[in-house]
């Protein structure tokens, strides 16, 4: 039996579901073509920083703004260790990368002010990324007036800078929003994707010193993804959306998971950098056994096997079981509620 793997993620069409995270990994040309042969469906690229975005806008000759100016001068304080030194290296890279590759290359921008990006995003474009990934990274509390405030810049970054490219724009979020799936509907005017979530370092404290601490560490291969639930809750609220699945996809039952969850692709990170660029030929492996197994030939087949969510009172007697359980119980004695459907979504016993 020939299983098709192919599928399409915002307008891309990929040879398979799953792409490459953004990391520095994927700067090195052997490493990103160990990727392409183990499977990889596209490659995203490491961030450009908007503060380096702002640099090169005052570089052309672009009159910057107060906001601007403030992120730059905090910028300039502490010496960055960027993984490209420059928005002109990176532009160098995007060009290098996907001449040499055969997959596509998406560029990586991580920040929140629009400013510069539209003229920039345009760059992009022209050096050959197929499409572009903006990693929103939002600032404190203070900076803004209220959540809504937070909400309509994103969504105004995010309209003006689709409105500067004619390739995909995927809109990458981290968790701390008050409803993605609202969110997810209002973007659907300027994102071509949407990336669920964006990882960033934990903050610490040191009692030694007295000071902050940021920790970063790799997802284990252990762990089960946290976006099962809101890739649910966004795909059953937006169908129209494309999702992506992101972070702590460690094999392929965790892709297998994601994918039935309503996500068209897996990106996977912490896992080349734990196995190398061969586990993503593992991965895409136990996703056509899987296949096989309940005979599916393509990943149309297993989207159409999505079970339905919980609804309002299965979910809530779900939450209350798990919180009053008692300490020690074994998890088959939870009696959980659990759902599945035919492939039309229609509940089934």
């Amino acid at each position: 039996m020939s299983f098709q793997l192919q599928t399409n993620f915002g307008g891309l069409q990929l040879t398979s579901p799953i792409i490459v995270g953004a990391c520095p990994a994927s700067m090195n040309e052997h490493t990103r073509l160990a990727m392409q042969n183990a499977g990889a469906g596209a490659i995203v690229l490491p961030s450009l920083f908007e503060e380096q975005v702002i640099e090169w806008s005052m570089k052309i000759g672009r009159a910057i703004t107060s906001r601007e100016n403030a992120i730059l001068a905090q910028s300039q304080q502490t010496k960055h260790q960027w993984a490209c030194p420059n928005a002109d290296s990176y532009l160098s890279l995007v060009n290098r990368a996907s001449t040499l590759q055969n997959i596509p290359i998406i560029a990586s921008l991580n920040g929140f002010t629009a400013g510069g990006w539209m003229d920039f995003a345009g760059e992009l474009q022209e050096a050959g990324a197929s499409a572009i990934e903006l990693n929103l990274h939002h600032g404190r509390a203070i900076d803004f007036e209220s959540s809504a405030d937070i909400e309509t810049t994103i969504l105004d970054a995010v309209r003006d800078i689709n409105a500067a490219i004619q390739i995909p724009l995927f809109v990458k979020l981290g968790r701390n929003f008050t409803s993605i799936p609202h969110i997810a509907r209002q973007l659907l005017s300027g994102a071509s994707g949407m990336v669920l979530y964006g990882r960033g370092p934990t903050v610490d404290l040191c009692l030694d010193t007295l000071k902050l601490a940021s920790r970063w560490r790799l997802t284990r291969g252990e762990e089960e993804p946290e976006s099962l639930d809101m890739l649910m809750q966004v795909h059953g609220y937006c169908p129209a959306m494309p999702l992506a699945a992101s972070g702590g996809i460690g094999h392929a039952d965790h892709l297998i998971k994601a994918l039935l969850s309503g996500a068209d692709v897996g990106m996977i990170t912490s896992a080349i950098y734990r196995e190398g660029p061969d586990v993503i030929r593992n991965m895409l492996d136990g996703l056509t056994r899987f296949m096989e197994s309940h005979h599916m030939q393509t990943l149309t087949d297993l989207q159409m096997q999505r079970p339905i969510q919980f609804n309002s009172s299965e979910e809530r007697t779900a939450y209350i079981t798990a919180l009053t359980a008692h300490l020690g119980t074994t998890e088959h004695q939870f009696n959980t509620p659990t759902l599945h459907a035919d492939r039309w979504g229609h509940p089934t016993v």
